[in-house]
């Protein structure tokens, strides 16, 4: 028995929880696991799961494209709030989110791109194998959006997910906005993504929005989804009917009125496409490789899926990719090379990217500074929203501040920690120059930076000494 088809969704975030409840014809949302704790659910999620709205956990930090072999306690975290959810599935991203190894690893805070080499895709595999025996539902990847591109790629973006569906039975989460990223900053055709792509393979679809600064497409999900993001979702709809699209938007929320109206241009899109061209249909969320199997069965492990059939499959594989369009993939085996290779050279980029090391061989060096200005930029709009007393003691030099610093100095342990890092710097400094401001930002970091936190009575005669 399958389950059914998700529908029309948008992403869940606090900010607009209102909203969401409010919006007509939601079938369905989606929470960034990490987000949410598997034992105390925000109570507007628990609200919508009681209307028999369908919740699925979209998780951010597994990092399955790294070198290391995914984490066992971030692998049962989203375990748990899929169970919690009760979830048809779960997904996260073809990607990687940092590197270095168990001694010092450098933390991206954001979705860095896999290079499409052999070697990445073996690791890959592996790492995916390892989270579906992990995850009590199916997974679904998503494809990311990137700014800079690897150096010595041996297939396309096709080719490699088209491929990763062959082996691992994994399905896909294709986010056409970012299809259209990878148009304008890489030059890579989405037609030719889709012509490739194990279409029948999607579990659902992400649609968003973006600005276009220099040259360079920002995947923002803070502004409206513009018209070449809505063609490359009418051309996948021509080709496949989609079991869920799902518009996404992290920042700048509009009124519940442009966000409804965003979700009617996505029906009429998906619509409009399916009545111009037949279509192959895709395999619904939830459907085992045969029949009678259970919500934790992996998608494609058997022939009679169409995607991912083994060994078994035909020369297409099932997927309706013609054989010749995929290199011949290596002999299987140990991954160990592969993983060594893949450690150096992501370390190497990542360092470049945070740490302010020379840019690796092969990589466009200007793209790298943006990339690297980008990460800074947006952990200063996430340590403003996690720390908020810090950009409200420095004011309009709170920016420039922090990005120069992030430009140089890596994260050590999330966010949270980016915000004391960041202080202590400027303490450490003689910073902020005004004794006020530092006698503030000097209270605020012994507050969170102590053994224990201080009591409202301490923290409320701190708060009024700095003032004076």
């Amino acid at each position: 028995m399958t389950e059914p088809r998700l529908g029309t969704g948008i992403g869940w975030r606090p900010e607009i929880a209102d909203a969401v409840a409010g919006l007509p014809g939601v079938d369905w949302v989606e929470v960034v696991a990490e987000n949410v704790c598997a034992d105390h659910l925000p109570d507007p999620l628990l609200r919508l799961r009681e209307r028999g709205v369908t919740v699925v956990p979209h998780g951010v930090s597994l990092g399955l494209g790294g070198a290391d072999r995914p984490d066992p306690g971030r692998l049962a975290a989203l375990a748990a709030t899929a169970e919690a959810l009760g979830a048809p599935l779960v997904t996260e991203h073809i990607a990687f989110v940092r590197a270095g190894g168990p001694a010092g690893p450098l933390e991206a805070g954001h979705l860095l791109p896999v290079p499409r080499t052999w070697d990445a895709l073996d690791v890959l595999c592996e790492n995916v194998r390892i989270a579906q025996d992990a995850l009590p539902v199916p997974l679904a990847l998503e494809n990311i959006a990137a700014l800079v591109s690897w150096p010595g790629e041996e297939l396309t973006e096709g080719q490699f997910l088209a491929e990763l569906v062959a082996r691992t039975g994994v399905r896909l989460l294709i986010d056409v906005a970012n299809l259209h990223t990878n148009h304008v900053n890489r030059g890579e055709d989405p037609a030719k993504a889709l012509d490739e792509l194990p279409v029948e393979a999607i579990a659902y679809v992400h649609v968003a929005g973006g600005v276009e600064q220099d040259g360079v497409w920002h995947d923002t999900h803070a502004h409206p989804v513009p018209r070449p993001v809505l063609d490359i979702l009418a051309d996948l709809s021509s080709r496949v009917s989609p079991p869920g699209v799902l518009l996404e938007r992290d920042d700048d929320f509009p009124p519940a009125a442009e966000l409804a109206a965003e979700l009617t241009a996505i029906r009429e899109t998906v619509s409009l496409a399916a009545s111009a061209v037949p279509r192959r249909a895709a395999i619904p969320v939830g459907a085992g490789a045969g029949a009678g199997a259970g919500p934790g069965a992996h998608v494609g492990a058997g022939a009679g899926a169409g995607v991912g059939a083994g060994a078994g499959a035909g020369p297409d594989r099932g997927l309706g990719v013609p054989a010749a369009a995929v290199p011949r993939p290596r002999a299987g085996g140990s991954t160990a090379g592969a993983r060594e290779r893949l450690w150096v050279a992501q370390t190497a980029l990542l360092s470049a990217l945070v740490a302010g090391t020379p840019v690796p061989e092969g990589f466009d060096r200007a793209r790298v500074r943006v990339q690297s200005r980008a990460l800074a930029a947006k952990r200063a709009r996430v340590v403003a929203k996690i720390a908020p007393e810090v950009p409200e003691i420095l004011g309009d030099g709170y920016r420039a501040s922090f990005v120069a610093y992030a430009l140089a100095r890596p994260m050590r342990g999330g966010y949270r920690r980016d915000a004391l890092d960041f202080v202590e710097h400027l303490l450490a400094a003689g910073e902020p120059a005004d004794p006020v401001e530092r006698r503030r930002l000097t209270l605020w970091w012994k507050e969170r930076a102590g053994a224990r936190p201080p009591g409202r009575v301490t923290r409320l005669v701190r708060s009024l000494l700095a003032r004076r």
